[in-house]
């Protein structure tokens, strides 16, 4: 890779068990070596467990740490912000970082009752330039996600200097990439490659999963190849590369 290439990836790993009822599987073992050969610089992830109770006790090899921790290769720097709060645990958002975090931050974006949401902001210095990068994972609703892009703007204009650069990257729920206008209106645009399809895992048939920017130059994307990405959750990776 080259010096001057910052590679980021967005990664939805289902809270690190797939299967349903007594069939479900621990995948946060395999998750955590699949990750390190992302070898990205930043690696954004949704649906991570801080803690869950019931599960801990259901799995024999459940980790001692919080996901986020665990999964960070050695090296990185994780942080992690709650999300959703239920009977058994908490889950959320996290960023794994090769390059210093300078700074780190959160907004709710729960848009009803039903669903808890959130933005996880983290800066990051890269390259020797700060680069400000947001971890998402919006609403199944369609309104929701509307709302929540223009709070997230709202954020962006309060927040992060124009001056700066800026990724945005999580798992949008933006099923036939309905949401890229209202990016694009925000000044952040995505890699318009075909097929970059990311769910399910197992057939992909469509992209749920987006890594946006401004102010940096896309050099290319890339989805992993490979069986083992359909078995540990129901989402496959997404790798971006800038020059920086």
């Amino acid at each position: 890779m080259s010096a001057s290439v910052l590679r980021v990836a967005t990664y939805n790993i289902h809270k690190g068990v797939q299967g349903m009822g007594p069939a479900r599987r621990l995948e946060i073992h395999n998750i955590g070596h699949a990750v390190e050969q992302l070898n990205a610089d930043v690696i954004c992830l949704q649906e991570v467990r801080k803690l869950h109770r019931r599960e801990e006790k259901y799995f024999n090899r459940w980790p001692e740490l919080p996901q986020a921790e665990f999964l960070a290769p050695e090296g990185y720097e994780a942080v992690y912000q709650t999300n959703a709060t239920t009977r058994h645990g908490e889950h959320g958002n996290a960023l794994l970082s090769r390059w210093p975090v300078i700074s780190r931050g959160h907004e709710d974006m729960s848009d009803h009752r039903f669903e808890q949401r959130g933005l996880l902001h983290v800066k990051v210095q890269a390259h020797g330039r700060p680069v400000h990068v947001i971890v998402l994972h919006l609403g199944l609703i369609a309104g929701s996600r509307v709302r929540q892009l223009e709070q997230l703007g709202r954020f962006l204009e309060r927040e992060i200097p124009k001056r700066e650069a800026l990724i945005v990257a999580g798992d949008f729920n933006d099923w036939g990439t309905k949401l890229r206008p209202v990016m694009n209106g925000l000044g952040l645009n995505d890699f318009m490659a075909p097929r970059l399809h990311t769910y399910p895992s197992r057939l992909p048939l469509t992209q749920l999963d987006f890594v946006y920017s401004r102010g940096l130059k896309p050099v290319g994307v890339e989805i992993p190849k490979g069986r083992i990405w359909g078995r540990m959750s129901d989402h496959l990776p997404l790798i971006a590369e800038f020059n920086i």
